[in-house]
């Protein structure tokens, strides 16, 4: 592309929120109506936890092939707009699950691994290439900025799911829904590719000049990716509270998704918050994580309806920081040649974190629950430490 027509910094950070804008409306649609879509289907608490558990494990552990093959090959892009595909056409297709009698709950199954399998291709280049655009106005700006316009999706999509399902009766009818944002993800993905000139393959790297390491990954990047394993292990998947919500009677089924919607709400300002603190103080505001995740057992399986509403909140705040700020000290951690490589290692520990916690959190939430506070209280000293560790070493 020619440079003179060339998107200003901001506006390609803007535009490409608004791809995640659209995204987050299909697949965080989707994941809040997850639960009650497999429980409608037949499948128990534990089940529940393993497959959204194992969703967020492929969406985060196969970054480890995608991210090396983006750096290997230079296919950003091209890796970017597959992901986004994947999603788009995936979800939609839950609607016709309750049409599939006993085959739909493991189609269903299928289907969610696979759109998290589309965000795993997507993920490792999607960051890489927004490190770069958000690089000359912030990165903890940019960075918060993306997350809190993908976060307005995510509250829309799960307010259209609720709205379909009440006004029909049906949860297929809100993931039918979700294909117009999935095509609009597709449409806003190839504006953004005219106007920038972003190509990763073409970026001097200014912030780790050449050295015989410049192609390795830094020890305090390897620190901070084990803190962010343990807390992405305590930071259990919404389907697994959503059960609890629904079984304690506490929120109808159809109320479920607008639930989630709050929390992406509150995940928004959360992220615009902690990426401004992150470019004015630096990343000790990523202290404050671990003790948001060992809060959130605390209060999210009450059987107060206020207090579990509170947990939610601080669920969605904790996961603010977990999936905007920590992106921005990757960023800064690792040298450019190996970013993409970065971002698939550090999905990785945070996929083992998330398929562990929510088969752990599934299995012990109906009569172990006191057993699993404790352990998630440990988990968090443990990734406290590890953050301290990262922070000096950096």
């Amino acid at each position: 592309m020619n440079t003179a027509t060339a998107w200003s910094p901001w506006r390609t950070v803007l535009t490409f929120g608004y791809v995640s804008l659209a995204a987050d409306m299909v697949y965080e649609g989707m994941r809040s109506a997850s639960g009650p879509l497999l429980l409608s289907l037949g499948a128990s608490a534990f089940v529940v936890g393993v497959v959204t558990g194992a969703g967020e494990a492929v969406a985060l552990g196969l970054r480890l092939f995608s991210g090396p093959l983006a750096d290997r090959t230079g296919r950003h892009w091209q890796l970017t707009v597959q992901g986004y595909a994947l999603t788009a056409v995936s979800v939609p297709l839950l609607a016709l699950t309750p049409f599939l009698g006993a085959f739909g709950l493991a189609v269903a199954s299928a289907l969610i691994i696979l759109e998290r399998t589309g965000k795993a291709i997507r993920s490792p280049s999607k960051s890489t290439l927004l490190a770069r655009m958000a690089k000359p106005v912030g990165r903890g700006r940019g960075f918060a900025v993306h997350k809190a316009l993908d976060q307005v999706g995510a509250f829309g999509g799960p307010l259209l799911v609720a709205a379909l399902a009440t006004a029909t009766g049906h949860l297929w009818a809100g993931f039918a829904s979700l294909a117009v944002p999935g095509v609009a993800t597709i449409v806003l993905l190839a504006l953004l590719r005219r106007g920038t000139d972003i190509d990763q393959r073409t970026e001097p790297d200014t912030d780790h000049p050449a050295t015989p390491d410049a192609h390795t990954l830094p020890g305090a990047f390897w620190a901070f990716s084990v803190s962010c394993g343990f807390s992405t292990l305590g930071l259990m998947t919404y389907g697994v509270m959503s059960v609890h919500l629904v079984e304690a009677h506490l929120v109808g089924a159809g109320l479920v998704p607008i639930v989630y919607a709050g929390a992406m709400a509150v995940q928004a300002v959360a992220a615009l918050g902690s990426g401004f603190a992150y470019d004015a103080v630096g990343p000790r505001v990523l202290y404050l994580l671990p003790f948001l995740v060992a809060s959130v057992p605390l209060l999210v399986f009450s059987n107060d309806l206020v207090t579990a509403m509170a947990g939610i909140g601080l669920w969605g705040l904790a996961t603010a920081v977990q999936d905007s700020t920590v992106k921005a000290l990757v960023a800064d951690l690792v040298p450019a040649a190996r970013l993409a490589t970065a971002y698939g290692v550090f999905a990785t520990a945070q996929g083992l974190g998330a398929f562990a916690g929510g088969a752990l959190a599934g299995g012990l939430y109906a009569h172990h629950l006191l057993v699993l506070i404790g352990v998630i209280g440990v988990l968090q000293v443990a990734s406290l430490a590890t953050i301290v560790a990262t922070v000096r070493r950096a």
